[in-house]
């Protein structure tokens, strides 16, 4: 991967420091038009998923929901956590008002394509 992708943000914001929060695996694919971050957030619903760029930091902060039946309780829970949360420093050749994300069936899936200054473009050459 090239100085072009995202890094994870060194510090979170104020907020996200109060609660513990799992912190999701990410996978981050680059192209030479953007890159694509693939997030697993399992039993995240979209209603209490908040995907966030602020400056040059995108934050993804998910509430996790796992619907138990009426008076039940697990007799067993490995995920302690109810939460996930994780930033990364966008890179300055991406185009942070371009970003889109989809969430299906566990996982984020967020494209961030690159700056048009930092696309690549054919340059024609002419014969003198």
């Amino acid at each position: 991967m090239s100085d072009t992708a995202v890094t994870p943000a060194s510090t979170p914001a104020p907020e996200a420091r109060r609660e513990p929060a799992l912190l999701p695996p990410v996978d981050v694919v680059e192209d030479p038009t953007g890159i694509t971050l693939y997030a697993d957030l399992p039993g995240v619903p979209k209603d209490k998923l908040n995907l966030r760029v602020e400056g040059d930091t995108l934050s993804i902060d998910a509430e996790l929901v796992l619907p138990l039946p009426q008076g039940m309780e697990p007799s067993h829970a490995e995920v302690q956590l109810a939460r996930y949360r994780r930033a990364f420093t966008l890179s300055k050749e991406l185009d942070p008002a371009k970003v889109s994300a989809e969430l299906n069936h566990g996982v984020l899936r967020v494209r961030i394509p690159k700056a048009e200054h930092a696309q690549p473009r054919r340059i024609q050459v002419q014969i003198g």
